[in-house]
């Protein structure tokens, strides 16, 4: 009994030690307390960030532009993660670690203030980029987006430049080791900078811009969606997407539908060689009324519109009927023209004539003769 006594006694004294000792020389009664504290601050910190809000939104409300409404919405998830990252400060502070486990917490804790800044800085791109929209008048819509993704790149690229610097990683070297790097890539990534300088290219000289829609002979027709850094994406009419290199599209023409002014509709109407002087005349002249005193077409000087006798077919009088129409929108278009015809089918029937359809004629001189004739100049 006594030799049982005596073992329960030592292990209470092992669990006795083992709490003491803990971890790294804390007891486990540290550590629970330094988890208590960090749960704390981990719970806590929705009601902190809405503590920190309600003051930026008294802030906010005495002023008249909307960016600092974006800032006060971009800089919540990174207040949350602040709280929690000052949570794991005051518990690594109670534990008061010493020599090595001290250098490590310390670099962790700036690792978390570090992520937290940097974080907000990020979010605050896109809200500062809202007050830049003023510049769009210098530039397209297109190299904002550029430099708004080039601004979040560079503070993402500081922000891991920072953290090395912290854990003592020599920046310098990597970014040296990194250029010739770059100069072996960029001996076989030619077309990678030939394609970022026909995007830059296209941009500066706009082109073209998202919403557009354009056309390049033999390579694709569509809408673009989006200017990339290497590609262009654009959709085309059944819904495929196409990513055409910038380079392609720098050094070929490229038609733009969306920049036109007016669109064009230029027709030849062969009427019947039957057709008298009066009926052309009438014809011309109805065809063009028609077109004075409607609204969807530009009128002389906005716009050229003719209608002409314009040449004598192999089987018909051809009128040309050349216009343009206020609409550059595809489907309001075939709506405009759709109604022309319709008039003008009404026109050409109206005055008493038709159209002509492609006819030969095939002029006989003598005809064989009969199988009677033949038998009686054999008799």
């Amino acid at each position: 009994m006594q030799a049982i006594l005596k073992n329960f006694e030592d292990y209470w004294y092992l669990v006795r030690d083992v709490w003491s000792t803990g971890v790294l020389g804390h007891s486990i009664g540290d550590l629970l307390v330094a988890a208590a504290i960090f749960g704390i601050f981990f719970v806590l910190r929705g009601l902190f960030t809405r503590f920190v809000l309600a003051i930026a939104d008294r802030w906010v409300e005495k002023t008249e532009t909307k960016v600092d409404d974006y800032i006060r919405d971009a800089i919540r998830s990174p207040l949350r993660f602040l709280f929690f990252a000052l949570g794991f400060f005051f518990a690594t502070e109670y534990l008061a670690f010493e020599d090595v486990a001290r250098d490590f917490t310390e670099s962790l804790n700036r690792t978390l203030i570090i992520i937290a800044i940097f974080w907000a800085l990020y979010n605050c791109v896109g809200p500062i980029s809202q007050g830049m929209r003023k510049l769009e008048r210098v530039l397209t819509p297109e190299i904002l987006e550029w430099l708004i993704a080039g601004a979040k790149t560079a503070v993402v690229l500081i922000a891991g430049a920072t953290i090395l610097q912290t854990w003592g990683i020599q920046v310098a070297p990597i970014i040296a080791g990194l250029g010739l790097f770059g100069v072996a890539v960029a001996l076989g990534a030619q077309d990678l900078f030939k394609n970022l300088i026909g995007g830059m290219s296209i941009l500066i000289e706009r082109r073209f811009g998202i919403g557009d829609w354009i056309r390049v002979d033999g390579i694709v027709e569509g809408t673009v969606e989006k200017i990339g850094f290497r590609s262009t994406h654009v959709r085309r009419f059944d819904r495929a997407p196409v990513f055409v290199p910038n380079q392609q599209l720098s050094d070929h023409a490229v038609t733009n539908f969306t920049a036109m002014t007016y669109r064009r509709i230029s027709w030849l109407i062969g009427v019947e060689y039957r057709t008298t002087h009066d009926q052309l005349r009438q014809i011309c002249g109805d065809i063009e009324a028609y077109l004075t005193s409607t609204e969807d077409f530009a009128q002389p000087p906005l716009a050229p519109l003719f209608v002409r006798i314009d040449s004598f077919g192999p089987s018909s009088i051809d009128i040309m009927v050349y216009c343009f129409t206020h609409t550059t929108v595809w489907g309001e278009w075939l709506a405009v023209k759709e109604a022309l015809a319709y008039r003008i089918k009404q026109i050409v029937e109206g005055s008493g004539t038709g159209f002509a359809f492609p006819s030969r004629s095939i002029y006989v001189e003598t005809l064989p003769p009969s199988a009677d004739e033949i038998v009686a100049a054999r008799k």
